[in-house]
């Protein structure tokens, strides 16, 4: 029988879990703080914030700040623009400005949200305009970057690669989980359901990353007096509402996961879920959806 260790704390506006039968947790602890505090939009002292706020078009970045803008260009470039890291101006428009507090009501923000369509990417498609050569990352004074989900499935890879040389672990950021090690033990992952009733589905991952981007989680009451939430339209930078209100992603890594989770909810399209996934609908229904 494995005995593993296992510890948890909040961090970037949510849980994070870490199992493991061999590794130094306190240190991968430490440097989810770090991480945190570079890569947090609510710190005007961050890395992320003094970053937004320069006035350079090209600034010298840590490491770990030129990691995450790499993987935030990825992942706009792999989905066209509709997961866009440059909108950090309009979701502060839409009301998400500091951390929030309990959500709303997933089923009546629901019957109070605008018609349903699936999102498109910006227009002036800013992310075209961003790049990095090692340390340094040019992008047109005024572009902002939201280090959103995407940050939270880095974190997660990042906590996998210190573990990877160890047993069995598994690592949950937010809802963004890595598995892995030398056991090549199976886990059962469940998919929640948005609504509040029981678990949807159990998936078993023994190797690899699985997401869930949802819209019930991270739910205000915006300027306008209406219900909103974090994942926008890049078209419109307004809450998306697509007939899917949370997509869970299977993939390689738990970076990839998160980026096809948000693209398959976005665009109300399962063809995201090449690796297999659960799409919950706003009928309260679900779909699972198998690798192809």
């Amino acid at each position: 029988m494995i005995t593993e260790e296992r510890v948890d704390f909040a961090c970037f506006g949510g849980d994070v879990s870490i199992m493991a039968a061999e590794g130094d947790l306190a240190l991968i602890r430490s440097r989810f703080a770090s991480w945190h505090r570079m890569l947090t939009r609510f710190d005007p002292a961050s890395e992320l914030c003094l970053l937004n706020a320069s006035r350079a078009q090209h600034v010298r970045v840590s490491p770990m700040m030129a990691t995450f803008v790499r993987v935030a260009i990825d992942a706009a470039h792999r989905t066209d623009g509709l997961v866009d890291p440059t909108l950090a101006p309009e979701i502060e428009r839409a009301g998400y400005r500091t951390d929030l507090g309990e959500p709303l009501d997933l089923a009546t923000s629901l019957a109070l949200a605008p018609l349903r369509g699936p999102a498109h990417a910006h227009p002036e498609r800013r992310w075209l305009d961003l790049s990095v050569d090692r340390y340094t990352v040019t992008r047109p004074p005024g572009v902002k970057l939201d280090s959103g989900g995407i940050a939270k499935g880095l974190f997660a890879d990042l906590a996998a690669g210190l573990l990877s040389g160890s047993g069995s672990f598994a690592v949950d950021c937010a809802g963004d989980v890595a598995i892995g090690g030398s056991d090549d033990l199976a886990r059962p992952v469940l998919v929640d359901d948005p609504f509040g009733g029981e678990p949807l589905h159990e998936l078993e991952i023994r190797q690899g990353g699985v997401a869930t981007s949802g819209i019930g989680r991270r739910s205000w009451i915006g300027p306008d007096g209406l219900p909103a939430h974090h994942l926008l339209d890049p078209s419109t930078g307004r809450p998306a509402y697509t007939g899917v209100v949370q997509a869970t992603a299977l993939a390689p890594t738990a970076t990839e996961a998160e980026v096809l989770a948000k693209a398959a909810l976005l665009s109300g399209d399962e063809h995201w879920l090449a690796h297999g996934g659960v799409l919950v609908f706003d009928d309260g229904s679900h779909a699972v959806i198998a690798p192809r």
